[in-house]
């Protein structure tokens, strides 16, 4: 009786096993959402919802994503605008919205800078990777919303101008803030950032994303869907 129990196991575990995966796959989730819609998952869960494939940069230049724009018409560009929203010490603004004085906080490199002209506004995923990952793909209006995107505070981030250019266009794989207290931030709002526009990711960046999530909390992501 008890080898006939345990066959009759081994039979069932495999089909078990098969009919649980699709209900912990999270892109099966995503994709029975649509734009504007909101979604809360775990960042791993979030990172194995992303499509894998390799990139390319084909066709790519930097103008195919206009920006910086001044999408409300108050004088004050994108650039601007972020540096605005993360002063630490608000600056004053002077005609064509120049900036004067203020401090701000470079979470990147772990500094703090008091002049804008010493800090970059960065994309956190970099307008030549947004294109490898799909936004080749997408309408002139989609990447102009895309490299503007003052609706997500991941979206866009203030930070040395010296470190961002040592990132440039580098992904996970290659790149992380010289700030190793920030990284576990960092790569998570990479995820969500890809979350929300439906970004893929290429094996290299998966596998790096991954190893580095793995020492960080696997902390809920809340995203609003761009696509």
């Amino acid at each position: 009786m008890a080898a006939a129990l345990t066959a009759l196991v081994s039979l069932l575990a495999p089909t078990t096993a098969r009919a649980a995966a699709p209900t912990s796959a999270p892109a099966a989730t995503a994709q029975r959402h649509a734009p504007g819609d909101t979604v809360t998952l775990p960042v791993r869960d979030a990172l194995a919802g992303l499509p894998v494939q390799d990139e390319s940069r084909t066709g790519y230049t930097r103008d195919k994503f206009k920006h910086w724009i001044d999408a409300d018409r108050d004088g004050c560009n994108t650039r601007a605008e972020v540096l605005l929203q993360e002063a630490v010490t608000a600056p004053e603004v002077g005609p064509k919205c120049t900036l004067n004085g203020g401090s701000w906080y470079s979470a990147y490199d772990d500094q703090y800078l008091d002049a804008a002209q010493q800090l970059d506004v960065d994309h956190l995923v970099p307008l030549a990777e947004a294109w490898d990952s799909g936004a080749s793909d997408w309408a002139a209006k989609e990447r102009e919303a895309y490299a503007n995107d003052l609706d997500d505070p991941r979206a866009l981030i203030a930070v040395s101008a010296a470190t961002n250019r040592s990132k440039a266009d580098q992904d996970p794989s290659t790149w992380l803030p010289p700030a190793t207290g920030y990284r576990c931030t960092y790569v998570t709002d990479w995820v969500a950032d890809k979350t929300r526009y439906q970004l893929s990711v290429d094996p290299g960046e998966k596998a790096a994303l991954a190893e580095t999530l793995a020492r960080c909390p696997d902390v809920p992501i809340t995203v609003t869907l761009a696509r």
